[in-house]
C-alpha cells in the first residue's frame, strides 16, 4: 500500500515541531496533538480551496474590500447577513446590484465551511443547455442545489428568453425551502416577468420570495429605498 500521501499536512509539519519538541522537552502526548491538529487543519485549508475552485466566484471578492460605511444597505441588515445565519434557515437573498456584497458572502460562506456556486442567468441558461443535450438537466440542477449557496448575478442585464426563464425556474424550484439563493438584479423579483416568459418568471419569482429578505436600492448612488423580508424569515435588521 502506498502511503506516500497519507497525512500529508501533518508529515510537512513533522520535522519543525518534533525539533521543537526535543528542544523543549514536550510530553509525546503534546506532540501527538500538535501534528493531528496540522493535519485537521491542512485538510480544511484544502476543502475551502477545492470548495472556492468549484464555486467558480467571479472575482475574489470578499469582506476584507468591502466598506460597510459605504454602503446604503443599514449597517444592523449587513452585519445580520455577514452572520450567514440566514443561510442555515434555507433563507434567500435578492438585492439591488451589490454583486461585491453577493460575492463576499459566497466567500465567506466558503470559509466557514459551505458549499457554494456562481452563475450569471446568461451562464446558467448554458450550464443547462448543455445538459439537455444528453439528457443530464435533472442531475445538473441535482448537482448545483447540493451547494448550500447559490448565486445568480446580474439579473435584466439583458432580455431572457425562453431557455434562461426555464434554468432560472428549475433550479429556484430545486432549491425551494432546501437551500438559499441570492439574486442580484437591476430590477425588484416582481419585474422579472418583463424580461422573461411571464408564466416561468412568476413561478419562479413565487418560490424565491416566499422565504426572502429583499434589499432594494435606487439610482447610480445606490440609496437604500426599502428593505423589506418575505413570509417565514427573520428580519435582518432585528436582534435574534
Amino acid at each position: 500500500m502506498d502511503h506516500s500521501s497519507s497525512f500529508p499536512y501533518l508529515r510537512r509539519a513533522a520535522p519543525e515541531v518534533l525539533a521543537t519538541a526535543r528542544s523543549q522537552r514536550w510530553d509525546p502526548a503534546e506532540v501527538v496533538r500538535i501534528l493531528v491538529e496540522e493535519e485537521i487543519k491542512g485538510r480544511d485549508e484544502a476543502t475551502r480551496r477545492n470548495h472556492r475552485q468549484q464555486a467558480q466566484l467571479p472575482s475574489g471578492k470578499t469582506f476584507d474590500s468591502w466598506r460597510e460605511a459605504d454602503s446604503s444597505i443599514p449597517a444592523p441588515t449587513q452585519q445580520a447577513l455577514m452572520t450567514l445565519e440566514w443561510i442555515g434557515r434555507a433563507e434567500n437573498l435578492a438585492v439591488a446590484g451589490q454583486s461585491h456584497l453577493a460575492e463576499a458572502l459566497a466567500n465567506k460562506a466558503i470559509d466557514e465551511g459551505m458549499k457554494g456556486s456562481w452563475f450569471t442567468l446568461e451562464s446558467l441558461t448554458a450550464h443547462l443547455g448543455r445538459a439537455t443535450v444528453d439528457n443530464t438537466v435533472s442531475k445538473a440542477v441535482a448537482k448545483i442545489t447540493r451547494c448550500d449557496l447559490i448565486v445568480i448575478d446580474d439579473i435584466g442585464m439583458l432580455p431572457s428568453g425562453q431557455a434562461a426563464a426555464e434554468a432560472f425556474y428549475r433550479v429556484i424550484d430545486a432549491a425551494y425551502e432546501r437551500r438559499s439563493v441570492i439574486v442580484t438584479s437591476n430590477l425588484h423579483p416582481s419585474g422579472f416577468d418583463s424580461i422573461m416568459p411571464e408564466t416561468l418568471a412568476t413561478a419562479a419569482v413565487d418560490r424565491l420570495l416566499h422565504h426572502a429578505h429583499i434589499v432594494l436600492t435606487e439610482g447610480s448612488s445606490l440609496r437604500l429605498t426599502q428593505a423589506t423580508t418575505g413570509q417565514g424569515v427573520v428580519p435582518l435588521n432585528q436582534p435574534g
